[in-house]
């Protein structure tokens, strides 16, 4: 499987790591995924973006980067976090706001926002610290590899296929389009897909049971 590394990635990204992800009394069988290290910067996607559901509905949440000579041809390993910029302090107030009533809050939250507060130099190495952080807390064992080279045509390539501006059919396709339960639900309806600490935060440890649950064999 080969993915673009995503900032609090969306469900639909965990979800397709679920998928190949086996645990039995007697085994673990890992994902494997490789992610793109090879790519160039891709501005309005989910690689300095994610989306969580609000009091005022969805809202998305940005990592402002640093708008160098050429940005967009910069490898995506050598973007660097902008913090002229008080971003960090927003996402934590915008995250507490959204989910300071949900079940497990309180469990995962001072973890999140220790790594935010981590001031990485590089937008790379934070995304990689929260997914490496959310794969543990969701219990999904995954060997991670980089790219070593760009290459268009590969097998079960997701890329592309998980991104803000297209229709992500993912979760449709593993069978796990539908409800569990969020906070503001009763005002704006079920809001599928947001970034995977939406499930964590409202379902905790029963993350996995639901992410393993409509996967199609």
């Amino acid at each position: 499987m080969l993915l673009s590394v995503a900032y609090f990635p969306p469900l639909s990204w965990f979800a397709a790591l679920a998928r190949d992800f086996t645990l039995s009394a007697d085994r673990v069988i890992p994902s494997v995924v490789h992610l793109e290290a090879c790519e160039n910067y891709q501005k309005q996607s989910w690689r300095n973006r994610c989306r969580i559901l609000t009091a005022n509905g969805p809202e998305n949440l940005l990592v402002p980067v640093v708008h160098e000579g050429g940005t967009f041809k910069l490898p995506i390993t050598s973007i660097r976090i902008d913090y002229s910029e008080p971003w960090v302090t927003r996402t934590e107030r915008a995250i507490s706001s959204a989910y300071d009533t949900s079940p497990f809050f309180e469990h995962y939250r001072d973890d999140i926002f220790s790594i935010l507060e981590s001031r990485y130099e590089r937008l790379w190495d934070l995304d990689l610290a929260l997914i490496e952080y959310l794969l543990d807390k969701f219990g999904i064992a995954a060997r991670i590899c980089f790219t070593q080279d760009y290459s268009k045509d590969v097998p079960d390539d997701l890329r592309e296929v998980i991104h803000p501006k297209r229709k992500d059919t993912v979760l449709e396709d593993l069978g796990l389009e539908k409800p569990y339960f969020q906070v503001f639900s009763c005002k704006y309806g079920f809001q599928p897909n947001l970034s995977a600490i939406d499930l964590l935060f409202n379902e905790g440890p029963a993350s996995i049971s639901f992410l393993k649950s409509g996967i199609r064999k």
